[in-house]
């Protein structure tokens, strides 16, 4: 195994801002090219799940990697945190990157229908229980914590860039090649980030915590990482004020608004406006993040974003609109945008170092694990009583979050570095 450089605490690029660090933006680079490869997977592997089983088949494949990531994301984050999240991380997009160009081949070759589908996505949903919780705690590891909020601005751009290039660059790669040539160019673009993950240099933990990990079990850290979360006064309503954000977010945002687009007779043009708006919202709060690196009264912020971003959704379906629509949604992406960086500076700030990788695969497993059990829940729901009770339902369940920060004192008082 190759030897991780690693830097003593408090020696990462004192006082550099984070946008001007060449080690953060090695770390940047890398992850912007793993999340466009990203999107580009998951758009060729909608394209041929469709093209060769039943839309119900398609639906399968798409959902096949939700169950093993829900059920080993826990593990995932005693992973990132035993073996160190800069080894995961490399390790995780190795493999993704090996699975998808494997794939692409076949693709090239011959027509096998969905079964090597189903197993690429068993492996990436596999792989990413490991990969998420230790992309979470990668940050804190390359630069000082007074720059985390700047880096959670920086991450959130590249994830705005990831959905916008992702697209058109894995229907270009299905246009001029065919689909294993968009799975190819994902595979590749995945590859990137592994060099330059190589050059990074990470903060060691302190001896102490270095020499506990040794002697512990697995099980004794999940345990650990769990009563690190349920004991911290910011943390534990942190987690809970964006487990309720999540949760009543993404049913109106992702099966809520083609749902409503359909209703009101806006097209597929329209809604892509709106989701454009929503885009362009999202972004501007990463870029005002960026640039500032750090609000004042962080909790309080959040909680007041989320619970405006979460008016903002029930008004959604009332709009008359479009043109009303693409406004609102611009101003719920900002919102979101805000109350989601300030969240994830927060958690990154306030968990211990070497717990991080835990701390992070309890929010994700909410995130990604548990939120997207609610939409088809949202559009049976729709189905029985109409997109306006359901979204503001779901507003509230959303609005909830920033309750929860704002009643949590240490959450509300609590401020970035």
């Amino acid at each position: 195994m190759t030897a991780v450089p690693v830097t003593p605490a408090g020696a990462l690029a004192a006082g550099r801002p984070a946008h001007r660090d060449a080690n953060v933006l090695r770390w940047l680079a890398a992850y912007t090219a793993s999340m466009v490869g990203d999107n580009i997977y998951y758009l060729a592997l909608s394209w041929v799940a469709v093209r060769a089983g039943s839309p119900a088949q398609a639906g399968a494949v798409m959902a096949v990697s939700a169950l093993p990531r829900a059920l080993l994301m826990l593990g995932g984050g005693v992973v990132a945190d035993r073996f160190g999240p800069r080894r995961v991380v490399i390790g995780s997009d190795a493999v993704r990157c090996a699975a998808v160009l494997a794939v692409a081949g076949l693709l090239y070759f011959a027509d096998p229908g969905l079964w090597p589908l189903v197993l690429l996505a068993l492996v990436f949903g596999t792989v990413d229980a490991v990969f998420v919780p230790a992309v979470g705690a990668l940050p804190a590891r390359v630069t000082s914590r007074d720059q985390l909020a700047r880096v959670q601005g920086m991450r959130g751009l590249a994830i705005r860039f990831a959905s916008v290039a992702g697209a058109p660059l894995g229907g270009l790669g299905i246009a001029l090649g065919g689909p294993a040539a968009a799975f190819g160019l994902a595979g590749l673009l995945i590859a990137v980030s592994v060099p330059l993950l190589l050059r990074l240099r990470v903060r060691d933990l302190p001896p102490r915590e270095t020499a506990d990990a040794a002697r512990t079990t697995a099980w004794r850290d999940l345990v650990a990482g769990l009563r690190h979360i349920r004991r911290h006064r910011v943390l534990a309503p942190l987690i809970l004020a964006i487990a309720f954000g999540d949760l009543g977010f993404v049913g109106p945002l992702n099966v809520g608004l083609t749902l409503l687009a359909d209703e009101r007779g806006w097209g597929a043009s329209g809604m892509g406006w709106v989701l454009a708006g929503f885009g362009t919202g999202a972004g501007t709060a990463s870029l005002l993040l960026a640039a500032r690196g750090r609000l004042p009264h962080a909790g309080h912020v959040a909680a007041y974003a989320i619970l405006a971003g979460s008016a903002a959704i029930g008004a959604l379906a009332y709009v008359p609109d479009v043109v009303a629509a693409v406004g609102v949604a611009v101003l719920i992406g900002l919102l979101a945008g805000l109350s989601g960086a300030l969240c994830g500076a927060l958690l990154q700030t306030q968990a211990e170092a070497a717990c991080l990788g835990r701390v992070t695969a309890v929010s994700s497993l909410v995130s990604l694990g548990l939120t997207p059990l609610s939409m088809p829940l949202f559009a049976a729901a729709v189905g029985a009583w109409g997109t306006g009770p359901v979204f503001v339902a779901s507003a509230t369940v959303c609005g909830l979050g920033g309750v929860v920060a704002l009643a949590a004192r240490d959450l509300r008082r609590a401020e970035l570095p």
